[in-house]
């Protein structure tokens, strides 16, 4: 195996940021009690491709509700790999949990953006069975797979992101 990558924490104050741009405003103490017990993302196997996203909170999603997770997780990765996200297949299979955008690609310069390359994860309650989702804090939810990638022979972008969700497009409106 290649090793292509590492996982690290966003800062604390980026983490409380996000979670409370997410959330509401919650004290800093019970952020900082959320922040501390996050696990970075692990393969629970050595055959494993993904590598597991856990929850840093319990959910309960009804039929047709999403929820946003600031995971605090980003990802080093060298150039020419894309990290891939991914519903937990059991999940996906035992009450259709799916991400809201299907896959989430984390580009490998996503790292040095200015919200610290922080992974969020959006998952929806797509049940057509009326089954609510409960999980517990801790619990995996969502894996990551790397892969590598090409580009054509005739691609020359130098081009640097900074940004998330839409970033890639303002960049092409300049």
């Amino acid at each position: 195996m290649e090793r292509i990558a590492r996982f690290y924490k966003v800062s604390f104050e980026r983490f409380c940021a996000d979670w409370s741009e997410t959330f509401g405003e919650e004290s800093e103490e019970r952020i900082r009690a959320i922040y501390d017990e996050i696990r970075l993302p692990v393969r629970a196997t050595a055959g494993s491709a993904g590598y597991d996203f856990h929850l840093p909170l319990p959910i309960v999603l009804q039929p047709g509700e999403t929820i946003k997770i600031p995971t605090a997780v980003r990802a080093e990765i060298c150039e020419g790999w894309v990290l891939q996200i991914y519903p937990r297949s059991s999940l996906g299979f035992k009450y259709r949990l799916q991400l809201n955008n299907t896959v989430g690609i984390i580009d490998s310069d996503y790292f040095y953006s200015d919200n610290e390359g922080h992974i969020f994860i959006k998952v929806i309650n797509a049940s057509r069975e009326g089954k609510t989702v409960e999980l517990q804090k801790g619990m995996s939810f969502a894996q990551g797979i790397f892969l590598p990638y090409g580009i054509t022979e005739d691609d020359d972008c130098e081009t640097l992101r900074n940004g998330g969700f839409g970033s890639t497009d303002r960049l092409a409106e300049r």
